[in-house]
Protein backbone atom coordinates (compact mmCIF):
# COMPACT_ATOMS: atom_id res chain seq x y z
CA UNK A 1 0.00 0.00 0.00
CA UNK A 2 1.20 3.61 -0.84
CA UNK A 3 1.09 6.05 1.65
CA UNK A 4 -0.59 9.07 -0.20
CA UNK A 5 0.54 12.60 0.78
CA UNK A 6 -2.65 14.01 0.57
CA UNK A 7 -4.24 12.33 3.60
CA UNK A 8 -4.36 15.22 6.50
CA UNK A 9 -6.56 15.96 9.55
CA UNK A 10 -9.67 17.83 8.48
CA UNK A 11 -9.59 19.94 11.49
CA UNK A 12 -6.31 21.91 10.36
CA UNK A 13 -8.32 23.13 8.03
CA UNK A 14 -10.60 24.50 10.16
CA UNK A 15 -8.34 25.66 12.69
CA UNK A 16 -6.52 27.74 9.93
CA UNK A 17 -10.00 29.42 9.07
CA UNK A 18 -10.63 30.25 12.19
CA UNK A 19 -7.51 31.57 13.06
CA UNK A 20 -7.42 33.49 9.72
CA UNK A 21 -11.21 35.01 10.75
CA UNK A 22 -9.82 36.47 14.29
CA UNK A 23 -7.24 38.39 12.32
CA UNK A 24 -4.52 36.53 15.11
CA UNK A 25 -2.57 35.73 11.95
CA UNK A 26 -1.89 39.88 11.74
CA UNK A 27 -1.12 40.55 15.27
CA UNK A 28 0.63 37.46 16.77
CA UNK A 29 4.06 36.52 15.75
CA UNK A 30 4.88 32.98 13.94
CA UNK A 31 5.72 31.06 17.02
CA UNK A 32 2.42 31.85 18.97
CA UNK A 33 0.41 30.76 15.87
CA UNK A 34 2.40 27.58 15.54
CA UNK A 35 1.54 26.91 19.61
CA UNK A 36 -1.67 28.40 19.14
CA UNK A 37 -2.30 25.52 16.42
CA UNK A 38 -0.68 22.66 18.48
CA UNK A 39 -2.21 24.18 21.59
CA UNK A 40 -5.73 23.36 19.16
CA UNK A 41 -5.35 20.56 17.65
CA UNK A 42 -4.02 18.92 20.73
CA UNK A 43 -7.95 19.48 22.22
CA UNK A 44 -10.01 18.48 19.23
CA UNK A 45 -10.26 14.46 17.84
CA UNK A 46 -8.73 13.90 14.79
CA UNK A 47 -10.79 13.66 11.32
CA UNK A 48 -8.25 12.21 8.50
CA UNK A 49 -9.34 13.00 4.97
CA UNK A 50 -7.73 12.55 1.46
CA UNK A 51 -9.45 15.02 -0.08
CA UNK A 52 -11.41 18.31 0.84
CA UNK A 53 -14.25 16.90 -1.30
CA UNK A 54 -14.79 13.99 1.03
CA UNK A 55 -15.72 16.22 3.74
CA UNK A 56 -17.92 18.20 1.41
CA UNK A 57 -20.11 15.59 -0.14
CA UNK A 58 -20.50 13.13 3.33
CA UNK A 59 -20.53 15.73 6.21
CA UNK A 60 -24.29 16.31 7.53
CA UNK A 61 -24.35 20.42 7.93
CA UNK A 62 -24.93 19.96 11.73
CA UNK A 63 -22.14 17.87 12.03
CA UNK A 64 -19.75 20.51 10.49
CA UNK A 65 -21.47 23.19 12.48
CA UNK A 66 -20.94 21.38 15.64
CA UNK A 67 -16.87 21.28 14.55
CA UNK A 68 -16.60 24.36 13.85
CA UNK A 69 -18.18 25.52 17.86
CA UNK A 70 -15.84 22.96 18.38
CA UNK A 71 -12.68 24.42 17.26
CA UNK A 72 -14.07 28.02 18.27
CA UNK A 73 -14.18 27.01 21.57
CA UNK A 74 -10.65 25.45 21.39
CA UNK A 75 -9.13 28.62 20.13
CA UNK A 76 -10.40 30.41 22.66
CA UNK A 77 -9.26 27.92 25.73
CA UNK A 78 -5.99 28.21 24.02
CA UNK A 79 -5.49 31.84 23.30
CA UNK A 80 -6.01 32.31 26.55
CA UNK A 81 -3.78 29.95 27.68
CA UNK A 82 -0.79 31.24 25.88
CA UNK A 83 -1.76 35.23 26.38
CA UNK A 84 -1.91 34.11 30.21
CA UNK A 85 1.59 32.10 30.06
CA UNK A 86 3.74 34.00 27.69
CA UNK A 87 7.30 32.16 27.08
CA UNK A 88 10.41 33.31 28.29
CA UNK A 89 12.29 34.02 25.53
CA UNK A 90 8.99 36.61 24.26
CA UNK A 91 9.25 38.27 27.50
CA UNK A 92 11.11 41.89 26.55
CA UNK A 93 14.61 41.64 28.10
CA UNK A 94 15.19 44.26 30.44
CA UNK A 95 18.38 46.20 30.82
Amino acid sequence: MKLDDDIHNYYEHLVLEKITSLKLVQSKSDDFLADLSCLVLNQLPPRYIRHEVDMAFYLPLSERRQMEMNVSHAVNNAVKYLEANPKLDEKPKLD
